[in-house]
């Protein structure tokens, strides 16, 4: 009976991956603009988006949060574009628009009823070619972007975690930092750095343009070409390229926070960049670790030992490097390193011993059903269609190998790279305790 039910399971899994190919058309304009259309008539909708190849990692030490500082501040209006009337400009045509900036990249996207797909293209050509970069906006979003580090790490509990756990991890490379970077550093920028910023990376040749949903092919590729062809396309962005030297001994740090109570313990591993085999084999042994409430992690120290309050792990994949990340908050007075040597343990068990075929089948099926909810929606398929492009050596098509390349790792594969990468010796633990 269990081999059938595995059987079927993996039946599943092969019908599900063969049904969810996605359709696309890319082709480059004169300036070097990548362009990707995804048609879907399944309903009257249209996601608009361009993502750009810049991101912090792009910045310098001395001037950190640029990227996402420019996440804010080319939402303030354009030549044909009045301050504040961006985002007016969507609503009143019945769209929503976003944007998000992480280490490696920003993306910006509108999503419109399909009859305002013009209004899309003309908001991010705006964007692109006619920004208003001066004093009044860079001050406005100066004092949002403030704010938003106020709310979401200065005044969030556990929120310098990443941070405090980054600086010690990368010690030459940017991702020594995390995006909001430093508002001292914006505070001291002048004009003339922010307008040289833009200059740089916003541009068509470090770009890709990604619509999906309910349009015609020939018609829109006419409007793209209306609307971006003029655009310069840009000095020639040189990628980041800095090599860290292997961590050979465990480094041991302890960070504070004013606004927890309950303290932490958080260890990270340097790990493959996002497009290494082995990232995907660090996913997969993620939710082996503690992908939901029946993980190892989750049983062990939540449910049966009662020491844990939370318990997590996770592959922090970006496109350089990783970081494999793992954390526990201890329930009552249990010490945070009785809570690393249970994480520890579990570890030690994914490198000993294969995981059993029932919890492969299971991981296996956990990654499909987030791949398939990815690209259940518009923006997801847009999405996932400009990360093949810009991180998998322009392989827009990578949406639609990502299912086989998981199905290629094995059990082997996982025990392997857990014992390639997830040592002692190779590692930062941070206690992240309360402030008083």
């Amino acid at each position: 009976m269990l081999k059938l039910k595995l059987a079927a399971c993996l039946c599943m899994f092969g019908m599900l991956s063969q049904a969810q190919k996605v359709a696309f058309t890319e082709y480059d304009l004169k300036n070097g603009l990548h362009v990707v259309l995804h048609q879907d008539k399944t309903a009257p909708v249209v996601a608009v988006s361009v993502m750009y190849h810049v991101g912090s990692k792009n910045e310098t030490p001395d001037r950190t949060g640029f990227a996402h500082f420019f996440e804010h501040l080319l939402f303030e209006g354009s030549d044909n574009i009045k301050r504040g009337e961006f985002m007016k400009i969507v609503s009143s045509n019945g769209g929503q628009n976003n944007a998000n900036t992480t280490q490696d990249r920003t993306f910006y996207y509108e999503l419109f009823p399909s009859n305002q797909l013009e209004t899309g293209l003309w908001l991010e050509s705006e964007r692109m070619f006619h920004p208003v970069i001066n004093e009044i906006g860079v001050k406005t979003q100066n004092e949002v972007v403030k704010e938003e580090k106020r709310m979401r790490v200065d005044n969030s509990p556990y929120g310098n975690f990443l941070s405090s756990v980054m600086v010690k991890l990368f010690t030459k490379h940017p991702y020594n930092w995390v995006p909001i970077g430093s508002m001292e550093h914006l505070d001291a920028s002048t004009l003339q750095e922010f307008q040289a910023f833009n200059k740089k990376y916003y541009t068509p040749g470090n770009a890709v343009l990604v619509i999906a949903g309910d349009i015609d092919i020939l018609k829109t590729k006419t409007l793209v070409e209306s609307y971006f062809a003029e655009i310069p396309s840009g000095p020639k962005v040189e990628p980041v390229n800095v090599q860290e030297e292997p961590i050979t001994k465990e480094i041991i740090d302890t960070a504070y926070d004013s606004n927890i109570q309950i303290p932490a313990i958080v260890t990270a591993y340097r790990t493959p960049g996002m497009t290494s085999k082995e990232s995907i084999a660090l996913e997969l042994a993620s939710s082996v670790l503690s992908g939901g409430q029946s993980s190892r992690m989750y049983t062990k120290m939540v449910d049966t030992k009662k020491n844990a309050l939370q318990v997590g792990s996770f592959n922090y994949a970006l496109e350089d490097y990783g970081a494999y990340i793992t954390y526990a908050l201890p329930n009552g007075a249990f010490a945070l390193d009785s809570l690393q040597a249970d994480m520890d343990e579990e570890i030690k068990k994914l490198q000993t011993e294969l995981i059993s075929d029932v919890d492969f089948t299971k991981i296996r099926n956990q990654y499909e059903n987030e791949y398939i909810g990815k690209n259940a929606k518009m923006l997801g398929v847009a999405e996932n269609l400009a990360n093949g492009y810009t991180f998998h050596n322009k392989n827009t098509n990578q949406i639609n190998t990502e299912l086989e390349e998981v199905r290629k790792v094995t059990r082997a594969d996982i025990q392997n790279v857990v014992k390639k990468y997830l040592n002692k010796n190779q590692r930062v633990v941070v206690y992240y305790l309360p402030k008083k």
